[in-house]
């Protein structure tokens, strides 16, 4: 998730701070999911979700992988 979090914030134009401030998450634990060293509450994710304006599946879903199966 850590990948999908960091470029749909960038997507969104949103700082670390900015992403805390409208989802309610701590800048904090943001960083620490972006950097893979926090796995989040489901209801972490729906916050995150509701302030990208995503959905759950385009958050947390598998990215597209070269010389995948």
């Amino acid at each position: 998730m850590q990948t999908q979090l960091r470029a749909w914030r960038e997507k969104r134009g949103f700082s670390l701070r900015k992403l805390g401030e409208l989802s309610g998450v701590h800048y904090i634990s943001l960083v620490k999911l972006e950097a893979g060293r926090l796995d989040p509450r489901l209801s972490t994710i729906l916050k995150l979700c509701l302030a990208l304006r995503v959905s759950l599946s385009q958050l947390v879903g598998e990215t597209n992988k070269k010389g995948g199966s």
